[in-house]
């Protein structure tokens, strides 16, 4: 990155933002209930070099989309909070490399917030950046898109950015009753029973590279809700997977549980002890990425052999060598935060629910929780 500085490039720098045109200083744009916005609309060759936004609330109810070169659906859609590392609808003040966040209101709902991106995001023909509001409210968006056209055409191997939001709420783990890090727990998960039953944070086809994710859980159970070893599958099924890892805070490149803390590659942007139950923590693959020809499957345990049932959600980041769908995000009411009562019990709302698959106990399974029960 530092060394770009030194390279005098044909380029002209340009930004898209939400300032008046009046002359006054209303500086932000008005979404309606239901409205979809156009942020920028971009000709190539080019690169969106940093996106800047704030707003007051609905980082769960609004989804940036982002459609490159005039594809037939966004390589980019998430809801807003969690694209820029921040889940749950939750502000809190974090830095790492590719993105940050600062706020007044660390650890609350809906407050105002800066968000920022720094990954490069190169474009041949035309970049289109959307808002959507899915909320009931009008919703206020202060915004800045910096971005470079180019005179020359862009490199045959350079890749498109990518980002998909994945949830499951809750996962539909074997065994939520057993706490982690017992006999009980410790099953035999490999081979396709993992392949099938693990938590999908990115499946995708062609060729590319994967640069990380972020990751958040509510924490239902209450305990620590590791020891889920990362387990990636490139082009194609086969055991072992390609990387095998060794606990959730291991690939998050942590140890012991989690840490208060915020690195430029790996952290945590939102911490469970701070937040009475939610976490959100990332790892960024920007030295060792994950390189791929045909298709990946990244994939976590929920707990050792997915036997947790805790809400996981998820925004995978990756470049591809040509725009791919990013995948269908749930429905506004199935991607709100689970919330608490005044007696500090979880909402199980079944209407805010959406479990894509329930594993199946096998007789392992079925036998530990017979004997944790005994207990």
């Amino acid at each position: 990155m530092l060394h770009d500085l030194t390279t005098i490039r044909k380029a002209v720098t340009g930004r898209a933002s939400s300032w008046d045109t009046s002359g006054r200083n209303a500086d932000y744009w008005r979404l309606q209930p239901g409205e979809t916005k156009v942020l920028a609309d971009l000709s190539g060759p080019g690169c969106i070099t940093h996106i800047w936004m704030t707003q007051g609330a609905r980082y769960r109810e609004c989804l940036l989309k982002i459609t490159w070169d005039d594809a037939a659906a966004p390589s980019i859609l998430c809801p807003l909070g969690d694209f820029f590392g921040l889940g749950h609808g939750i502000v809190n003040s974090y830095q790492s490399l590719l993105f940050t966040a600062s706020t007044n209101a660390n650890n609350q709902f809906n407050k105002g917030c800066a968000l920022n991106c720094y990954a490069p995001m190169p474009f041949r023909k035309h970049a289109v950046i959307e808002l959507v509001n899915e909320s009931n409210e009008v919703h206020g968006q202060y915004f800045y898109i910096d971005y470079e056209r180019y005179a020359e055409t862009l490199p045959k191997d350079t890749g498109y950015f990518h980002a998909e939001f994945r949830r499951e709420n809750p996962f539909g783990g074997w065994g939520h009753e057993i706490r982690v890090n017992t006999p009980e727990a410790d099953i035999v998960n490999k081979e396709k029973t993992a392949y099938d039953n693990n938590y999908v944070i990115l499946q995708t086809q062609g060729a590319g590279h994967y640069i990380g994710c972020n990751l958040s859980v509510t924490n239902f159970q209450g305990t620590w809700w590791g020891e889920g070893d990362d387990m990636i599958w490139v082009d194609g099924y086969h055991w072992p997977p390609d990387l095998h890892g060794t606990g959730s805070e291991d690939y998050l490149n942590q140890a012991w549980g989690m840490q208060p803390n915020a690195f430029l590659r790996n952290g945590s942007s939102i911490y469970e002890r701070n937040t009475n139950g939610y976490q959100t923590s990332y790892v960024h693959h920007l030295e060792n990425p994950v390189r791929f020809r045909k298709e990946i499957k990244v994939t976590i345990e929920h707990g050792h052999g997915n036997h947790l049932c805790n809400e996981m959600s998820s925004v995978a980041y990756w470049y591809a060598d040509k725009p791919h769908a990013a995948a269908a995000v749930p429905s506004v009411e199935k991607r709100m935060p689970v919330l608490r009562d005044n007696k500090d019990r979880w909402l199980y709302d079944p209407a805010g629910q959406t479990t894509s698959s329930t594993i199946k106990p096998n007789k392992e399974m079925l036998a530990n929780k017979k004997t944790w029960a005994k207990k």
